[in-house]
């Protein structure tokens, strides 16, 4: 049995905005629908969006869904956080925003949020006239053929939710969750987005101080060690089951919470020096303390 919040559960047995939206030829209103998934490989979700022509505004939005209960509530929920928006804003909500509405998903059900960011994305490329085939995610090779998951799709997930490990991207995209041919490519692409933020974060650093060829102000600091730790630090410990949340700096004192396994582990103090400060002192500056609260 999923361990499902009672949001997911209040949204699973009373969905809102279940249903289609008729187009009725309204003077400055169109009607259009973005579609995802697939019945055959188990879950699939067709958004309708109601917009203000001339100020781009979603005005309405309802689901239609075959799949998990997860499925369901994670539709509902994504037509209650458009409502209102601007297409632009609505461009910006991530899978992240949907499960975060819902108090979370169990990770294995975490591609149900990435479907509605998806049909999402898909209903407005369609209003905008962009075809699907030019989107960036439907470009490179193709990684799963079994549920035809492109590299651009499984390397965009593995960014915008700090991925370590295949099955991770299983739960997230399906990819890897057929015959398992592409685990071992997905490993080599969750390296190279690995190695690649790593380069970013050095880059950063050192424009920031080659451009003010002075020390980093508290604002530049405090952004630097929470990219380091999104980045590079996270996905280390969510692969073992903790996580970490910068609670603040003050000089060169970074202060931490360890959550989950982290946080009652008895190797906790090992965590914080190893994987942390000595993380932080390789990236950011060697004068870096880093302590829990």
């Amino acid at each position: 049995m999923w361990d499902y919040t009672d949001k997911v559960m209040e949204l699973f047995y009373n969905p809102k905005n279940q249903g289609l939206l008729e187009d009725n030829q309204e003077p400055g209103i169109a009607v259009v629908f973005g579609e995802v998934g697939s019945i055959a490989c188990g879950d699939a979700l067709r958004l309708h969006l109601k917009i203000d022509v001339d100020n781009d505004k979603i005005l309405d939005a309802r689901f239609q869904t075959f799949g998990c209960t997860s499925a369901i509530a994670s539709s509902s929920a994504l037509t209650e956080l458009i409502k209102g928006l601007t297409l632009n804003a609505a461009l910006q909500v991530t899978n992240k925003d949907i499960a975060e509405y819902l108090g979370g998903l169990p990770e294995a059900k975490m591609h149900c949020s990435v479907m509605g960011q998806e049909a999402l994305e898909a209903a407005i490329f369609k209003y905008r006239g962009i075809p699907i085939a030019v989107h960036e995610e439907d470009e490179g090779a193709l990684i799963c053929s079994c549920f035809g998951i492109s590299e651009s799709k499984i390397r965009r997930v593995i960014q915008e939710n700090n991925l370590a490990t295949a099955e991770q991207v299983t739960s997230y995209v399906k990819a890897g969750g057929g015959c398992g041919s592409c685990l071992a490519n997905i490993d080599d692409l969750i390296a190279a987005v690995t190695k690649e933020s790593a380069l970013n974060i050095a880059t950063d650093i050192a424009t920031a101080q080659e451009q003010l060829q002075r020390p980093l102000t508290t604002v530049q600091k405090i952004a630097l060690i929470q990219k380091v730790l999104d980045e590079e630090v996270r996905p280390l410990l969510i692969a073992d089951g903790g996580d970490v949340e910068l609670y603040d700096v003050e000089g060169d004192r970074v202060q931490v919470a360890l959550q989950g396994a982290c946080g009652s582990c008895s190797s906790s103090t090992a965590t914080l020096k190893v994987a942390i400060e000595a993380k932080l002192q390789e990236r950011i500056s060697q004068k870096l303390l880093v302590e829990a609260v």
